[in-house]
């Protein structure tokens, strides 16, 4: 029998992260007993609670809340704000303080071999509303990405670009997307949907000039020279076919990028 809640039985049943979706998180490999580009997962969350209107944490005491879970392994740590209980309906007015949730768990260990192999990818059937309000924000709501993995699972894949809804490039499920046009790297203007991811954040920082943030249709990505995929945790992950197009398997700068991320704290 399915579980039922009530009211009384737990804090969750009124909880607007719950409810609504009324929420952020970031997602952080936690490797050595470091937080990998912390700085960048901290922006990500402080930029996430002023567009959201969520009173911010304590950042010194988070920060230490978080290393405190760290075993030295490998793990997934991610960290949750949630918007404080308040009245019944849509309204903020009255909310309490922000709830912080963290949680670990295991590093997913197939991207290791990502990395090294490069992972063919599919385009979704499925695509992204664009919705500027949100856009590049990583909230508690993810059910187009939900329903995107359940497309990945029927059709075999482990990954795939997804584009919006005016059929241009925006990301992959689960990753940012690059592509290299001989010296130029491209990647999706995120302005109107889309996660701005913190491993994103830092080839943008890496590269400098190097990237276009752009809009373009698949087309594009077909013809590029190399393409790979970035997340928190999978890192760089050289991309080796999209759909039946193939692509080299130098991975020139792929290689570049991981060597330089293994420098980064």
């Amino acid at each position: 029998m399915q579980k039922i809640i009530t009211d009384n039985d737990s804090e969750q049943a009124l909880s607007r992260g719950w409810q609504l979706g009324d929420g952020h998180f970031t997602t952080i490999h936690a490797h050595g007993g470091r937080l990998r580009l912390w700085r960048y997962h901290q922006a990500r969350l402080a930029e996430a609670c002023a567009r959201l209107y969520l009173s911010a944490p304590d950042w010194r005491r988070l920060h230490a809340e978080a290393l405190g879970l760290l075993d030295g392994s490998d793990q997934v740590l991610r960290i949750s704000l949630l918007r404080g209980p308040g009245a019944r309906g849509y309204g903020i007015a009255g909310c309490g303080e922000s709830t912080v949730v963290l949680n670990s768990s295991p590093f997913p260990v197939h991207y290791y071999r990502w990395r090294q192999q490069g992972v063919a990818i599919g385009v979704c059937h499925g695509r992204l509303g664009r919705c500027p309000l949100l856009a590049g924000l990583k909230t508690t709501n993810r059910l187009e990405q939900v329903l995107l993995k359940a497309e990945l699972e029927r059709q075999g894949l482990s990954e795939a670009v997804v584009l919006n809804d005016a059929g241009e490039l925006m990301e992959a499920v689960t990753a940012n997307l690059f592509w290299r046009e001989g010296e130029r790297v491209c990647t999706p203007d995120l302005s109107e949907g889309g996660v701005c991811g913190t491993l994103r954040a830092w080839v943008l920082d890496h590269l400098g000039e190097r990237v276009a943030v752009v809009r373009a249709g698949p087309e594009r990505l077909l013809a590029a020279d190399e393409v790979w995929l970035t997340n928190a945790l999978m890192g760089v992950v050289p991309v080796t076919a999209v759909g039946e197009q193939p692509f080299p398997s130098s991975f020139l700068l792929a290689r570049e990028l991981q060597r330089a991320y293994e420098q980064t704290d």
